[in-house]
């Protein structure tokens, strides 16, 4: 199983909060987005004001796969050449219901990590895909509280 949940999930450096984790529960995708869910019942370390998952302001991660993968095909028998080659697309969406003023209605945050893969590349080149994924996942995470203050504060 690739994708298994564990619980807590540690959370990276973030200003304004300290230590933080994400206890979590099996959830159930939305209809039409089928994958793995989880949603936040709690929370550790200092997160003041951070709401768990409730209906009204969601706290869900959710992994999710093409419902039908694609293969590559075979190539041109003159030429040799693949003319198209199918993508294969894997999400990781988060959804946190936020607060866009006091006294306000919570609206849904959504935050995507989108990751297109080329068929066949799953078997021709496995380990560049997965040096793709160490640098991208790194870099968010060494970049975790800067990319945390750039959306609060828009200075880039």
């Amino acid at each position: 199983m690739s994708i298994s949940w564990s619980t807590p999930i540690t959370g990276t450096a973030q200003t304004g909060l300290t230590s933080p984790t994400y206890t979590t529960t099996p959830d159930t995708a939305p209809a039409g987005n089928p994958g793995k869910q989880v949603a936040v019942v709690a929370l550790g370390g200092t997160q003041t004001g951070v709401a768990v998952h409730s209906v009204a302001r969601p706290f869900t991660l959710n992994f999710t796969r093409p419902a039908s993968l694609r293969t590559l095909g075979p190539p041109n028998p003159v030429t040799g050449v693949i003319a198209l080659i199918p993508k294969n697309t894997y999400k990781l969406i988060t959804r946190k219901g936020v607060i866009p003023l006091a006294d306000q209605a919570p609206q849904v945050m959504i935050i995507e990590t989108i990751i297109t893969v080329p068929a066949g590349a799953d078997t021709a080149d496995p380990l560049s895909i997965r040096a793709a994924l160490s640098a991208h996942l790194g870099a968010l995470n060494q970049q975790s509280a800067g990319f945390g203050d750039l959306t609060a504060n828009g200075v880039l």
